[in-house]
């Protein structure tokens, strides 16, 4: 007789592996046993079907798990009489994790509509093929008493259920029932109010046009009615966000189609299990009011994720809600009940099961029916990326830069992000992002690091975090690891790649942002840029793009068209001119991002941003309604493209009176070409054929398409993120990489 060891690492936890192999190995008349070891999945058979069992294994797994590694050792008998599932032994640190946090089942939302069924409208009905996972796990192996979940012990029917391995709960950590499980509570401010059904009170206060606040899976929510434009004006004032888009949940698909474009691609990714936010195009019957997603041709939606959302809606009267973090912007989202109950919302529905680790919605766009991360967090993290490259055996954390923080865990060629942080140089933040680290640490067991990799920008409260360690630390150039990270997704040794966004310190100590560079994942080469520009007043010029407008033209006659949008009037644009003179607060970029404000400003399309990436986001919307092309002029000077010209044209034909739309196209379509003119160049020079494209700026579907149709008619091959964020989210795994390749020969 035969006999076995088999070691499996990937998504085998928490997803009814275990279970799976043991139904699977009894069925072949197999003995033996399964169980956790830490990271890995340990499984030791003896009979005639060892083989078989094998293939099968491979073939037929649970929906949710995924094996990245097996491995099949020849081991001595032992005897077994029987196969069985055995307790979890921490003695094996091998690479695996955890699974996402996954959306509800069919077979669990069919019972909470089930009047029949003993789990009727109960709201954290789970099982192994759906529920929280990385929101409740505190540490490896995934049992129940490693998690949030630990505080609430199983009824004797749960248990029943969750002791039969033929059972789909079986060992389905999160499981419960309304006898033993969370419960849910609603506030009206700090004061409980007495109710049987505390979604249904809930569903009724939005039906009023009230604000509820709505404790989730991996954080809250606040909602309104998304027909309310009192209500959302209202949710506008009490958050301090005065133009930034809500994303909205509906109740399903059919509902999304009302209003919203949706390609096959966009179908499947907003049905997944994972439930992200999608970017969608608006259609001519969007009837939602302006103030929702105001200026932009586009709109986050999701579909619901929990059960609590299910039943909101079938409680309820309205099919789409805005659902927005509830949070102060920049801040991690609320997760303690006394935090959300004494915040801005009329109402709050809350419950008595702790996150124990916070998770964002994932928000994904599609240009040109490419999938793109905007933001990689629930539904998604902690699944890990391979790193494709030889890598040292040295275990790295990186820390991204400051602005839409993610950090990684890189350990042999296995980087794990994190969810979406946010912005680190908010002190709650900060904290949040170390307190992850220590979570992500204890659920990967990667405990001891050896490096720390940085942004190489001095003052970002990442780069001061690094040195705090105690251990070596490696600096990475912005927009190198921006690069790396898109290598990665290909496999690619060495490429020339376009760098455009808001800002990224460069070696040099000025702002970049419009950046061709040569890199072969270790090193890298400026190569080309946009016009270096000045800055007057730093971040002021970033805030009010009329500023940045001035210091491009330099054109005093010109700028005077735009008096009305300087507070001090001629006065403040003499100060200003005076200011570039003299040099002082003036910082110099070649960012892309500064240069499509300003484009938005000229065309009086965004005034002031009061929010990431407003300006050009509008700008894109703008352009989106062109209906006639308008050329614009193209001028380079040695490794440079001028931006003055571009803007001193774009400014004289809208005093001359042609459209917004047709202007911002032009300039939009003026500057992508200009980059990827100089990307060619630089690939001529370097002999190479593959030109990349990264940066926030490359979100802009009309951008990317245009540098993608230059390069690819001139024989060159395009690529784009795939499984990755071309923004911020993507530098951690960048300066990862950097750090696992360095003197590695």
């Amino acid at each position: 007789m035969t006999a076995k060891k088999i070691l499996t690492q990937g998504i085998v936890q928490g997803v009814g592996f275990r279970p799976y192999v043991y139904r699977l190995a009894t069925s072949l008349n197999l003995n033996g046993y399964v169980r956790n070891l830490g990271n890995v999945v340990e499984i030791i058979l003896e009979g005639d079907n060892i083989e078989l069992f094998i293939k099968r294994l491979q073939n037929e797994l649970p929906p949710i798990a995924r094996i990245d590694s097996f491995k099949v050792l020849d081991i001595d008998e032992s005897n077994f009489d029987e196969f069985k599932i055995i307790e979890s032994s921490d003695s094996y640190s091998g690479i695996s994790v955890i699974p996402p946090d996954i959306a509800i089942c069919d077979s669990c939302l069919a019972e909470i509509r089930n009047p029949t069924d003993r789990r009727y409208k109960y709201p954290f009905n789970a099982c192994t093929d759906c529920g929280p996972r990385f929101t409740v796990i505190d540490s490896v192996p995934y049992d129940r008493d490693k998690t949030s979940m630990d505080e609430f012990p199983l009824c004797d029917d749960c248990l029943i259920e969750y002791q039969n391995p033929y059972d789909r709960r079986y060992h389905g950590e999160a499981i419960c029932c309304s006898d033993c499980g969370p419960q849910m509570a609603i506030y009206k401010k700090d004061k409980l109010i007495d109710s049987n059904n505390p979604i249904k009170l809930g569903a009724e206060k939005l039906k009023e046009g009230k604000i509820l606040a709505i404790k989730g899976i991996g954080g809250t929510h606040l909602v309104v009615d998304a027909y309310n434009d009192e209500a959302i004006k209202e949710l506008r004032l009490r958050l301090n966000r005065p133009n930034q888009a809500f994303a909205v949940m509906s109740s399903d698909l059919k509902s999304v189609q009302r209003y919203a474009e949706l390609s096959e691609n966009e179908i499947k990714t907003i049905s997944s299990n994972k439930r992200p936010i999608v970017i969608l195009k608006k259609n001519k019957n969007y009837n939602f009011p302006e103030s929702l997603s105001p200026g932009l041709h586009n709109i986050g939606v999701m579909l619901p994720y929990s059960p609590m959302h299910y039943l909101l809606f079938d409680e309820g009267e309205i099919d789409t809600y805005v659902m927005t973090s509830a949070n102060i912007p920049g801040e991690p989202m609320m997760i303690d009940n006394s935090e959300i109950i004494n915040g801005i919302s009329d109402y709050s529905l809350i419950h008595n099961r702790k996150i124990l680790n916070r998770c964002d919605d994932s928000v994904i766009r599609f240009r040109n029916d490419e999938l793109s991360f905007i933001r990689r967090s629930r539904g998604y993290t902690p699944e890990p990326y391979t790193i494709n490259y030889d890598v040292n055996d040295l275990n790295i954390l990186s820390l991204g830069p400051e602005l839409d923080v993610t950090f990684c865990l890189a350990t042999d060629a296995i980087a794990y992000p994190s969810q979406h942080i946010g912005n680190t140089n908010k002190l709650k933040t900060l904290n949040f992002l170390k307190e992850s680290i220590n979570h992500m640490k204890r659920i990967t067991k990667v405990c001891d690091i050896d490096v720390v990799a940085c942004d190489l920008h001095p003052q970002f409260f990442t780069t001061k975090l690094a040195y705090e360690f105690g251990v070596d630390v490696i600096p990475v150039q912005h927009h190198h690891a921006h690069a790396v990270s898109l290598a990665n997704d290909y496999k690619i040794d060495e490429m020339i790649v376009i760098a455009a966004d808001g800002t990224g310190y460069g070696d040099d100590h000025t702002s970049w942002g419009g950046e061709i560079l040569y890199t072969d994942i270790k090193s890298y080469e400026r190569m080309a840029h946009l016009e270096r520009q000045k800055m007057p007043g730093g971040d002021l010029a970033t805030k009010y793009p009329i500023r940045m407008l001035l210091s491009i033209l330099n054109n005093e006659e010109l700028i005077k068209n735009y008096i009305k949008y300087f507070k001090y009037g001629e006065i403040e644009i003499k100060n200003i001119f005076k200011q570039l003179e003299t040099g002082i607060n003036v910082g110099v970029t070649t960012s892309t991002g500064r240069v499509l404000d300003s484009v938005s400003a000229a065309l009086e399309i965004c005034n002031e941003r009061t929010y990431e990436g407003e300006a050009s986001m509008k700008l894109e919307s703008a352009a989106y309604y062109s209906t006639t092309e308008l050329e614009l002029p193209l001028i380079f000077d040695k490794n440079e493209l001028k931006t003055t010209e571009i803007l001193e044209e774009v400014v004289k034909l809208y005093l001359k009176g042609h459209k917004k739309a047709d202007i911002a196209n032009a300039a939009q379509k003026t500057i992508a070409n200009g980059l990827s003119e100089l990307a060619i160049q630089s690939a001529e020079k370097k002999g190479i054929t593959t030109i990349g494209a990264t940066g926030g700026v490359f979100y802009n579907e009309a951008i990317t398409n245009a540098v993608k149709n230059y390069i690819e008619s001139n024989d060159y091959t395009f690529i784009q993120h795939k499984n990755t964020c071309c923004g911020d989210g993507s530098v951690s795994l960048g300066q990862a990489i950097v750090a696992k390749t360095k003197n590695n020969q």
